[in-house]
């Protein structure tokens, strides 16, 4: 199931990301350490009662700008109402009843979306203050007094969240079924994909970017199988992301990788793979999801002896992390090479959910260790013991051995290569983790 989404919205210094940061339990994993790959805090997980929901800290999205408070706190409600599935609107009890609250709240009331009025700044066990009353001419219901700062009301907050969850809708697609998120820059052609599979112009399609402002869910159904394509947003270059549009765009976008069993990375044949390609293929690898390099426009490139191979050889020296990825030419406006797409996107989902047994994962993993031999650092080898598949989606793979520290990253590339060697793993990235195996254990 996709997951419930919250949102915070507050005006400036009532403590949106204090209490961001205390649902999260202060363990924001948001910006990783990852060839190519920029992430904004504005987002994390958080688990209460057996439900993980996503949170967005919509301080965090707000376009740089001069505008006043009002404006800015407008913009931030109407991202709310856009997402959430609930928002929590944070005030600040302190300062009571603002006129930049009021507006929210008036705006709030117009939407069907479950809204917690939040009291921060309550410091003190017990009853809540008596300036907590102001706040119910907000319309809002109860108010709910917190102190984010002080973890205090935390726990009935998160009951609130989860009661206005409300039932667990099931979802439409069956196990069968793979899901295709359609990335790229604006403008690369992303909906024209999916009108030219579709035969009809079920997306938008215009020449102006950032045409499609939303993720749009679409299921087809052929010979080849059961996909739902998701029409993402083209995702722009951070220091060109400014209005609040284009920063919902973005966050879209990567809910729908999150969601997605296989993502096509849309580029553009005449402008090649730029730093953008590079970061949003990232997020794709980052995700472990399973990846294809779509290259559109093919017809508008001029044609030379080896031109695609020449052009294959660019686009893996630019998506190097991206080297297990397959390569497809298209044009949308032609045809060429959609239909191939689907058996691509086949392989490519099977190859994401493969599972090794573990007797043959050691086989192979003895004859890598028999061809090249474990580094070692003075006078102390690296031994490796044995490997087992803890997942799949993508493929997870723990090896043990007797120290972390001589397990060089080269030799762990190494064994990936001979597992892609031995077992394909096609389009599919794989994670390996290291673990010292203690003394007596088997």
């Amino acid at each position: 199931m996709p997951k419930k989404v919250v949102a915070i919205v507050g005006r400036p210094n009532v403590g949106k990301s204090t209490l961001f940061n205390a649902l999260s339990g202060e363990k924001i994993s948001i910006v990783k350490d990852v060839p190519g790959v920029t992430r904004d805090r504005i987002y994390a997980d958080c688990n209460w009662r057996g439900i993980t929901f996503q949170m967005i800290d919509t301080g965090g999205i707000e376009p740089e700008s001069e505008d006043v408070i009002l404006k800015q706190m407008r913009r931030q409600a109407e991202l709310a109402m856009d997402i959430a599935d609930v928002i929590v609107f944070i005030t600040d009890v302190k300062a009571g009843v603002t006129v930049s609250d009021e507006e929210v709240a008036q705006m709030l009331r117009r939407t069907k979306k479950p809204v917690i009025l939040v009291c921060n700044k309550c410091d003190r066990v017990g009853a809540p203050p008596d300036e907590i009353y102001e706040f119910y001419n907000l319309g809002l219901g109860d108010p709910l007094p917190i102190s984010a700062g002080k973890k205090l009301g935390i726990g009935e907050l998160l009951d609130a969240i989860y009661d206005n969850f409300g039932e667990v809708e099931n979802e439409i697609e069956d196990e069968e079924t793979i899901r295709v998120a359609v990335i790229g820059k604006p403008n690369a052609g992303k909906s024209s994909l999916i009108n030219r599979i579709l035969g009809e112009e079920r997306v938008i399609v215009s020449d102006i970017a950032g045409t499609t402002r939303d993720s749009i869910d679409t299921y087809f159904k052929n010979s080849d199988g059961k996909y739902v394509f998701v029409d993402t947003a083209g995702i722009r270059r951070k220091n060109k992301v400014y209005d609040k549009l284009e920063k919902y765009s973005v966050l879209k976008a990567k809910s729908a990788i999150e969601k997605a069993n296989v993502c096509l990375i849309m580029i553009d044949a005449t402008e090649g793979v730029t730093e953008q390609d590079e970061k949003i293929a990232g997020l794709a690898h980052e995700g472990g999801k399973g990846v294809i390099i779509v290259i559109n426009k093919w017809d508008l490139v001029e044609k030379e002896t080896n031109t695609l191979e020449k052009y294959k050889k660019q686009v893996y020296d630019k998506l190097s992390y991206l080297s297990y990825a397959p390569i497809i030419f298209i044009s949308t406006v032609t045809g060429q090479r959609v239909d191939k797409l689907f058996e691509m996107i086949n392989e490519v989902d099977k190859e994401n959910s493969k599972r090794i047994s573990t007797g043959l994962l050691n086989d192979v993993l003895a004859d890598a260790v028999t061809i090249t031999q474990p580094p070692s650092d003075k006078g102390r080898r690296l031994k490796v013991y044995y490997m087992t598949q803890v997942s799949t989606r993508p493929p997870t793979f723990v090896i043990f051995v007797n120290s972390k520290e001589l397990m060089h990253f080269s030799y762990v590339r190494y064994i990936e290569n001979h597992l892609r060697k031995q077992f394909g793993f096609k389009g599919t990235p794989i994670h390996i983790i290291i673990r010292e195996r203690k003394k007596g254990e088997e």
